[in-house]
């Protein structure tokens, strides 16, 4: 017996079997091994459109993520560019009312000073008139004949009086 030269039996009962396995296969096995191979591709099929779904989907969420994040920035800046203005309106309302604050104090002072000094005129001319009824009233009592003697006496009671 050789192993490259076959008998011719053994070749036919060979075939004859293949055929039949083939028939049993595709009459018994092969639509449910199809059907189960189509029915598995239309899952694949399924899974890859939804996969792509949810991408389309979440590019989706993250514009509209970023876009959120976009007016949120917006939204801070305004906030913040509002709170400076706010600060330096504040701060100038402040400073406004500091200045009219010093002017108020620095014109009460300057009333102030222009009262008493007025004051102080009316009460040294006081003093000046007191003195000089003082003065004429001592001339007029001594016994002045002379002008020289009048000027010596003015002299006299000027260095005696007290101007402070």
């Amino acid at each position: 017996m050789d192993l490259l030269s076959p008998e011719p039996g053994l070749v036919i009962w060979s075939g004859a079997t293949f055929l039949v396995l083939v028939f049993v296969l595709g009459k018994f096995a092969w639509n449910p091994m199809l059907g189960a191979i189509k029915e598995r591709e239309d899952k694949i099929e399924s899974a890859l459109k939804a996969a792509a779904a949810a991408e389309q989907e979440y590019k989706k969420i993250e514009e509209a993520k970023a876009k959120m994040e976009a007016e949120s920035r917006l939204e801070r800046e305004k906030i913040l560019k509002e709170a400076r203005a706010m600060k330096d309106s504040i701060i100038e309302e402040a400073r406004q009312q500091a200045i009219a604050a010093a002017e108020k104090v620095s014109a009460d002072a300057r009333a102030q000073i222009a009262k008493e000094t007025a004051d102080a005129k009316a009460e040294l001319k006081k003093q000046v008139a007191k003195l000089s009824v003082e003065i004429a009233g001592r001339i007029l009592a001594e016994d002045l004949q002379t002008t020289g003697k009048q000027e010596k006496l003015i002299e006299k009671y000027l260095n005696e009086s007290n101007f402070n």
